[in-house]
């Protein structure tokens, strides 16, 4: 795929782009996620403050399918996901997402590993609750958050009338990527390559988060600006910890 058509794919997004930045961190964090067990726990063992963005992965000598995850060369695809446990189908969505970042914006510098830090503590990479990710990207059965009543949560009443999540007196976080419906109303976009924007597909979700870190901060290539972009998805300090342990673990294990 050229640089053009790369640059095509991001800027489909036909929403949000004007939003201020205060909007984008209150409107569209993804403030409740389905995972909350010993992941985000503290641990004896101190996490680390930030994950250095990996090395861009190579790209396919000529796309493998349409969308980011034909963008991605396979054997590295194949390599990585053995050494570190994320499926090959999620991987090629994160990394190919980070490609098609970095032609765009590669001031950013948004590594795959903080793409897969944040799937894993969102959704196990899209396999929450028994969900899995078929070869088309998409996670069935979907991933739905808890209703975001103000009960334990933040109070963010309808936005949708449930079209995305399937309530239509409060909003959820839905996805691999837990995108709430007044998030994904700003950032959606068709990353497979289908026509179709869903945020239960993990090439659209891997690519809207991927645009939405790189607006919420100018670079993700230094501790503070990374823990910036993070804090705008999910402000939780326990949170920021866990992506980073895992983004960390996840370019050390493709090393």
């Amino acid at each position: 795929m050229s640089s053009a058509a790369i640059t095509r794919l991001i800027v489909g997004v036909s929403l949000g782009l004007t939003v201020v930045v205060v909007l984008i961190a209150v409107l569209l964090r993804p403030v409740d996620a389905p995972i909350r067990d010993a992941e985000l726990t503290p641990s004896a063992t101190p996490a680390p403050r930030w994950a250095e963005p990996a090395p861009l992965p190579p790209s396919a000598a000529t796309p493998t399918r349409a969308g980011v995850a034909g963008l991605v060369d396979p054997a590295w695809v194949a390599a990585v996901a053995a050494d570190s446990g994320i499926p090959e189908r999620v991987l090629a969505a994160y990394a190919g997402a980070a490609i098609a970042k970095h032609a765009e914006r590669p001031d950013c510098v948004l590594g795959w590993n903080t793409l897969a830090g944040i799937g894993w503590v969102e959704s196990r990479h899209g396999s929450h609750g028994g969900a899995s990710v078929a070869d088309d990207g998409t996670v069935s059965p979907p991933i739905i958050g808890v209703a975001l009543d103000g009960v334990s949560t933040a109070l963010i009443a309808d936005t949708d009338r449930g079209v995305i999540d399937g309530d239509a007196e409060f909003d959820r976080a839905v996805g691999p990527l837990q995108f709430i419906p007044g998030s994904w109303a700003n950032w959606y976009i068709d990353a497979s390559g289908d026509g179709v924007a869903d945020p239960h597909n993990i090439d659209d979700a891997a690519l809207a988060a991927a645009n939405y870190l790189c607006r919420a901060v100018p670079t993700l290539g230094d501790e503070a600006s990374w823990r910036a972009g993070i804090a705008s998805y999910n402000a939780e300090g326990v949170y920021l910890d866990a992506v980073a342990t895992a983004a960390a673990r996840y370019a050390a294990a493709a090393d």
